[in-house]
């Protein structure tokens, strides 16, 4: 997270197998869905996403033309490019407070339906599914974003690493990509999150804080002030900041000295 530096070239190789195990393995969609989606100021309806990889796998709480809950699940796969897309199937089995019967079982496709996640975040999107139902055709297009149901702890001590690049500088020999690890301290209040990388071979201590903004289990801070102990003092924009089975993650874009323009990713696991 600082100028590139000689250092910092020597210790890229060795440091890179290590440092891409303790990392989020990129994907060709690079983003992970799985939450709960709504559409702004519709609470009564959803749309659950469970992501594996490269497939989504939905469950929408909708109703019916007799405005009674229906249940439609939904297979969507990644097409390499913009969405995700698959069949609508329509779901019926046993009356909840009876025993299970699987002769009431009865899962049929019921029409399509597709994710388009914004370009521009990870949290908003598009969704347009259509039902058919003998001559009735009925398509339906939603706006939505992940829903915000409660705060997500991130306050703790780990330990990580991040992979990252310097792109558009002045001197093009510091367009470099690099590797580091750190203890990293998180504290957060409902005002501000912080995040502190005290880096091992670099010996430096970066500290960034700055307003959360939560969608869903995601969380950002749009304008974290930046500063290190190596004298470095700016602007970053952290994305992506997620709780994780065995730690936390998150991305961050800043300018830095030489006119370039740091990207990260970090992984870390609690300690």
């Amino acid at each position: 997270m600082r100028m590139p530096t000689l250092f910092r070239r020597a210790i890229t190789t060795m440091f890179l197998a290590v440092f891409a195990l303790l990392l989020p393995l990129s994907s060709a969609h690079a983003a992970e869905y799985t939450d709960l989606w709504v559409t702004a100021g519709e609470d009564a309806w959803g749309v659950n996403f469970v992501q594996w990889g490269n497939t989504i796998f939905a469950t929408f709480y909708i109703y019916g033309p007799d405005k009674k809950p229906v249940w439609y699940t939904a297979v969507l796969g990644y097409d390499g490019a913009s969405k995700f897309a698959g069949t609508l199937f329509s779901e019926q089995g046993t009356y909840f407070g009876a025993p299970w019967n699987p002769g009431d079982m009865n899962e049929q496709p019921a029409g399509t339906a597709t994710f388009v996640p914004s370009p521009a975040n990870n949290y908003q999107g598009s969704l347009t599914y259509t039902v058919i139902a003998g001559a009735s055709v009925t398509t339906v297009n939603k706006a939505i974003q992940r829903l915000t149901v409660a705060a997500v702890p991130l306050a703790g001590s780990y330990y990580g690493g991040e992979v990252g690049a310097y792109s558009g500088c002045k001197s093009s020999s510091d367009n470099i990509s690099f590797v580091d690890s750190f203890p990293l301290t998180v504290t957060q209040t409902a005002s501000t999150l912080t995040l502190v990388f005290a880096y091992e071979g670099l010996k430096t201590t970066c500290t960034l804080a700055g307003a959360p903004v939560q969608n869903g289990l995601l969380y950002s801070v749009p304008t974290a002030t930046y500063a290190c102990t190596d004298g470095l003092s700016t602007t970053a924009a952290i994305s992506d900041i997620k709780q994780t089975a065995q730690g936390i993650e998150g991305k961050l874009v800043a300018p830095v000295t030489g006119g370039c323009l740091e990207t990260t990713r970090f992984s870390a696991v609690r300690q």
